[in-house]
């Protein structure tokens, strides 16, 4: 089996065997609790959106044109969001205006998942920007958001504000289970491609996922049931689309049922599937061996087919 290049050679290592499951998905489970303990601490410091530096003012938008990027693929009932992008934007205080430097970073835009907030992603902010990435932001939606589409339209806006304001014309998203599907559909059904060069998923339910059901009285958990609406049209063809796709799914995700449904399988889309080991949902976002391979996927150049797969174990 061909492991991705732009895996770290300490994460390119065999899956263990079936045998090992049992003992690994205790200690996951156990790391899952801690990590929730101290999610627990740190999520009001996510609850309020950091600020942009006021004396930074925005500039022209750069090509391929001004406003949210939109796109007659859109199938569903998309309505027009009634949050401003500034109310719910996470800036790091590092801009560029004008045009950005050759050898500047494109800008990365983390997005959070289901019922959490930007506080999710310290410990991958700040190995990010140890390792050279200025332009780290994160989108805040509300936990009352009920539809994906209209969170993706949030998300197309707060792009084209970004660009706007940096200069650069493409950025890479990555997101965590529910802000990994709102990220794709962007990408997918309202033209994102023509923004995003990168779209990296963690845990997210590509498939739709069979877990909690007392939860689906939510509307957006049940559009992230398998057979949805929203699932089902994101099957739908997307010829052309330019963004490349990495999902990061693990065997031992409790949320994703089954946890193959973190997996992007479309064969319009640029993708491959990267197999955690080890860890679980929570820990997709935190763990620093998966840091390290996000890092390595977002400043590849490699070209990345469906059907290339990769383990990344951090047993």
């Amino acid at each position: 089996m061909k492991v991705p290049s732009f895996l770290p050679p300490p994460l390119r290592r065999p899956c263990l065997r079936s045998a090992w499951l049992p003992s690994a998905l205790m200690r996951a489970t156990l790391l899952e609790l801690a990590i929730l303990a101290g999610h627990v601490l740190i999520y009001p410091s996510g609850i309020a959106s950091e600020r942009r530096n006021p004396t930074t003012p925005p500039g022209p938008a750069p090509e391929p044109g001004d406003g949210p990027v939109r796109d007659d693929r859109a199938a569903g009932p998309a309505a027009p969001s009634p949050l401003a992008p500034s109310a719910d934007t996470v800036t790091s205080p590092v801009t560029t205006l004008g045009p950005p430097s050759d050898d500047d970073r494109p800008p990365v835009v983390l997005m959070h998942g289901f019922i959490d907030n930007r506080s999710v992603f310290v410990l991958l902010r700040r190995a990010l920007s140890r390792h050279g990435w200025h332009h780290l932001e994160s989108l805040n939606y509300s936990p009352l958001t009920c539809d994906i589409r209209t969170a993706a339209e949030l998300l197309a806006r707060h792009v084209e504000e970004i660009c706007a304001r940096t200069g650069h014309r493409e950025i890479d998203i990555v997101g965590h289970s529910l802000g990994g599907l709102i990220a794709r559909y962007y990408v997918q059904r309202l033209g994102g491609d023509r923004r995003v060069r990168t779209l990296v998923t963690l845990g997210t339910p590509h498939g739709g996922t069979a877990v909690a059901p007392v939860a689906a009285a939510h509307p957006i958990v049940r559009q992230m049931r398998s057979g949805s609406d929203l699932i089902e049209e994101l099957r739908h063809p997307a010829p052309g689309c330019r963004t490349r796709f990495v999902s990061f799914w693990s065997e031992l995700d409790r949320v994703m049922v089954p946890v193959e449904t973190a997996r992007v399988d479309h064969p319009d889309l640029d993708a491959v599937n990267v197999r955690v080991t080890g860890i679980g949902h929570l820990a997709l976002p935190v763990h620093p061996a998966v840091a390290a391979a996000i890092r390595q996927a977002i400043e590849s150049d490699d070209s990345v087919t469906l059907g290339t797969p990769g383990v990344t174990s951090v047993a």
